[in-house]
């Protein structure tokens, strides 16, 4: 499957609409996809019991659809109630593969953009490995009082032990509605209806699915600043100042669009628009050949420019608004008392 999926990640039909004709040839392959996942999908019933409370939340596509930032806020709404919150992720992309704590100021080239980036942003202990069930048993050691485990992906992990999934859509729904390599989908549906939660990124449910919740969530603009944190900026400030210096928006994020629309929401007309493919390394090549006098950059890609950006460089800071209720939802799962 993570083999599928960096092939998928590759091609460029992943963010033009998965091609109709390449999609038809590649078809024949998502049986490989169904059969791995239905594979793992019996794995995952076998599991014991999570403890303390685990809650994956996760993607049933391949590429982001905002799963970073939802944990991100949900961990930081959940931390400001009073529970005790800690992290699981793979460190996808990271050089080391062994389960180890990541903290902010590790290396992201060595443990992960996303799981530095997780780091940064709650201060919660966060661990990170291919074997995200050995990167859970790390975190534990390491914090053993937690209250609750929110693991960024790892539905299909089949070693992952599990209290609760949800599972993230945007606007993308579910694309052409094939399995990897000829679609987005990580798994087919069938065995996952009704889904447990859902959580919908600024989009409607997707035609198709059931799900026993529902819940919205927004990602939203909240400032500008260095990639270190420094000089915050109000965005009104940056868009007058882009008025007056042409300015390159760079993305190495799932859907490099959704963050060049979220720009030009705010009133800033990047001059240049570069996507890189999602984890991509950015090197001090990567901004020597940047031209434009600023360049705008994601909180993902300023983890990866730490010591290599120059004056030129800014951040487009941003926040999950999670719905109140999938808050209290989860921190029902922390307390042992879900819903039903």
């Amino acid at each position: 499957m993570q083999i599928l999926t960096r092939i998928v990640h590759g091609m460029w039909f992943a963010q033009r609409g998965w091609g109709p004709r390449l999609a038809r040839l590649l078809s024949p392959l998502g049986e490989l996809t169904a059969w791995h996942a239905q594979r793992a999908r019996r794995a995952i019933a076998c599991l014991p019991q999570a403890h303390p409370p685990l809650v994956i939340i996760g993607n049933l596509l391949a590429g982001g659809t905002g799963k970073t930032p939802l944990t991100i806020g949900s961990a930081r709404s959940l931390t400001a109630a009073g529970l005790r919150v800690g992290l699981v992720c793979s460190g996808y992309g990271a050089r080391r593969t062994d389960a180890r704590i990541v903290g902010a100021s590790d290396d992201p080239d060595e443990h992960g953009d996303e799981a530095v980036l997780l780091a940064i942003e709650t201060g919660l202990p966060v661990a990170a490995g291919r074997r995200r069930d050995h990167a859970l048993d790390c975190l534990l050691q390491a914090a053993p009082d937690l209250d609750l485990v929110i693991a960024d992906d790892g539905l299909q992990h089949p070693h992952l032990r599990r209290t609760a999934e949800l599972v993230v859509f945007d606007q993308r729904g579910l694309g052409n509605g094939r399995l990897l390599p000829a679609g987005p989908l990580r798994e087919p549906l069938y065995p996952l209806e009704p889904l447990q939660a859902v959580a919908l990124n600024a989009a409607p449910m997707p035609e198709g699915i059931k799900s026993r919740r529902q819940f919205e969530f927004r990602i939203e603009a909240v400032g500008v600043s260095r990639p270190d944190g420094s000089e915050p900026m109000e965005i009104e400030t940056f868009s007058a100042l882009a008025k007056q210096h042409p300015v390159c928006a760079m993305a190495g994020i799932g859907d490099p669009s959704r963050y060049f629309d979220l720009l030009e929401g705010l009133g800033i007309h990047p001059d240049r628009r570069l996507p890189l493919p999602d984890h991509s390394p950015i090197s001090e090549a990567t901004l020597r050949s940047i031209a434009e006098p600023l360049i705008l950059m994601t909180s993902k890609d300023a983890v990866k420019c730490a010591g290599l950006a120059d004056q030129r460089c800014w951040v487009l800071r941003v926040a999950a608004r999670p719905d109140p209720a999938l808050i209290n939802w989860l921190q029902d799962i922390a307390r042992g008392t879900p819903t039903a």
